[in-house]
């Protein structure tokens, strides 16, 4: 049956909605702007972006340099004083507003994700849904998580694009609404439409927000060092994060630092395999470009041919297509499973790493196919993969050691609980990881081994949000651990000493 790009998705009906409903965020010339100073301006360097989906051109972010984003970095600070002195109820009152003004808009800018950053319109629509309902929980409880705390000032956030709004649009709502002033930096690889639009609603409402796009050498050492900056958080990659943790240790100021980590699940003594395929496929949403996903799985050998019979029947269920097409005859868009990564270089970078195991000595046991029937005809697949495993990785490969952020797995066979524990702790640290045997007690016992924050018992764990608290072990996170009531104390003052991973200790008593 043809498949079309339908006109409710297509990108330009999009872009057209945004400008009318924020005609601030362009210029005449219909270049985008940064928001500084309390108002949108400065069109920078325009540096252009393309679709994962297809090639598309979107726009052009407006790449700041050093001075103009020291310029925004102070004016926040200002804006920081008055603020704080804006009574909670008032506070309250105006990021409520602009949750409002958030669900009006959640679809298109669910739409919006899909061409940005090439998610799926169900993963799209989920992201800024659970972004609204998650501040809404904080504003419905703000008054007992803030207790006597007081605004740290200004809260500088560097974020992946992976999740635009669900983690920063979320902590940066959650950051004003307990009384700081915010400025945000726009990710290089995606979102900078979507983020401008929502920035513009929550201005609107007269929240002390700014948004500023730039490369990490011009604008890193303003957004991390500047003296104004009184608090980082920032979610990425491990060796940006290893930069920035050096840098702070030099400065006095509040940092949570979210970094990349081989999240692992460990297979021994187990018969479940419905439920392990059911994971499988779970584990798959948006091509695992994740920091939660899980992309090691160590199994034990004898239960080797279970284990592959099950992947491969649940990976190979999985849909990987173009995220905008619809069934001309029915108008219901495809049952996706996921889209493409986030750009050909990723792509490229995956293609790379499995290369590079298998001259290395690893074993490819599954190597999926796009299926045609999901493309438009002759259109850009360029940033599209397919999911594919290994076994048998050896530690010359860069794999053995590193999170692929996309659809590539490795296996590893161990033949003794010691190996299988070893191989689950190879990264120094994870934000998670499970464990599946029919011993749940076993299971308990030995997750106490793994070097992971959460570790699941026959079932896989998450991010979370304000019903858990989250970080991370050994280099996977460094600074005040969030989630809950934590993410509140993470950007304000008082007595209680601050739950993290400091390197040293994981209580850092922090005054005023």
């Amino acid at each position: 049956m043809t498949k079309i790009v339908s006109p409710q998705v297509a990108f330009s009906g999009l872009l057209a909605q945004v400008q009318q409903i924020a005609p601030e965020i362009v210029n005449q010339n219909g270049q985008f702007l940064n928001l500084l100073e309390a108002r949108w301006q400065e069109p920078g360097t325009p540096r252009p972006v393309t679709s994962p989906i297809d090639g598309t051109p979107l726009g052009a972010l407006p790449m700041l340099d050093h001075a103009t984003a020291q310029r925004a970095v102070v004016f926040a600070k200002r804006e920081a004083g008055s603020w704080a002195a804006v009574e909670l109820d008032e506070r309250r009152a105006q990021v409520q507003k602009c949750l409002a003004l958030l669900r009006t808009h959640a679809e298109l800018i669910g739409k919006l994700l899909m061409w940005e950053i090439g998610k799926t319109y169900k993963a799209g629509f989920t992201d800024i849904d659970r972004a609204i309902e998650g501040v809404h929980w904080y504003v419905d409880n703000i008054e007992g998580l803030l207790g006597s705390r007081t605004p740290l000032g200004l809260v500088s956030n560097i974020a992946s694009w992976n999740y635009p709004m669900s983690v920063l649009l979320h902590a940066v709502l959650v950051q004003a609404l307990c009384g700081n002033a915010v400025i945000a930096k726009t990710p290089t690889d995606g979102g900078f439409i979507s983020l401008s639009l929502v920035f513009a609603l929550a201005r609107r409402c007269g929240l002390p927000v700014t948004l500023v796009s730039g490369s990490g050498g011009e604008l890193s050492e303003v957004l991390v060092r500047h003296k104004a900056v009184d608090c980082l958080s920032f979610v990425g990659g491990r060796y940006n994060g290893r930069v920035i943790a050096d840098a702070l240790t030099q400065h006095q100021k509040r940092y949570m630092l979210e970094m990349e980590g081989v999240n692992t699940y460990g297979i021994w003594d187990y018969t479940d395999w419905k439920s392990l395929g059911e994971q499988l496929k779970k584990g798959y949403d948006y091509g695992k470009q994740r920091c939660t996903a899980y992309v090691r799985f160590v199994v034990e050998r004898r239960l080797f041919p279970q284990f592959l019979d099950t992947y491969t029947q649940a990976i190979g269920s999985l849909a990987v297509g173009n995220p905008t097409l619809v069934d001309h005859a029915t108008d219901a868009l495809p049952n996706l499973d996921f889209g493409p990564v986030i750009n050909k270089a990723q792509a490229m970078a995956l293609d790379q790493l499995h290369a590079d195991a298998l001259k290395t000595g690893a074993i490819p046991i599954y190597e999926g196919q796009l299926d045609e029937r999901l493309f438009l005809p002759g259109q850009d697949r360029a940033a599209y993969r397919a999911p594919r495993a290994l076994v048998g990785l050896t530690r010359q490969s860069e794999l053995y050691f590193k999170e692929p952020f996309g659809p590539l797995d490795s296996i590893v066979l161990v033949d003794r609980v010691d190996e299988l524990v070893g191989e689950m702790n190879i990264s120094n640290g994870a934000l998670v990881a499970s464990l599946a045997s029919d011993d749940a007690a076993w299971a308990s016992r030995t997750a106490q081994e793994v070097r992971a924050f959460k570790v699941g018992i026959n079932q896989l764990r998450s991010r979370g949000d304000r019903d858990e608290v989250f970080g991370g072990l050994g280099e996977s996170w460094k600074g005040a651990f969030v989630g809950g009531a934590l993410l509140v104390e993470a950007v304000t003052a008082g007595d209680k000493p601050l739950l993290g991973n400091f390197g040293s200790a994981t209580l850092l008593p922090v005054a005023g």
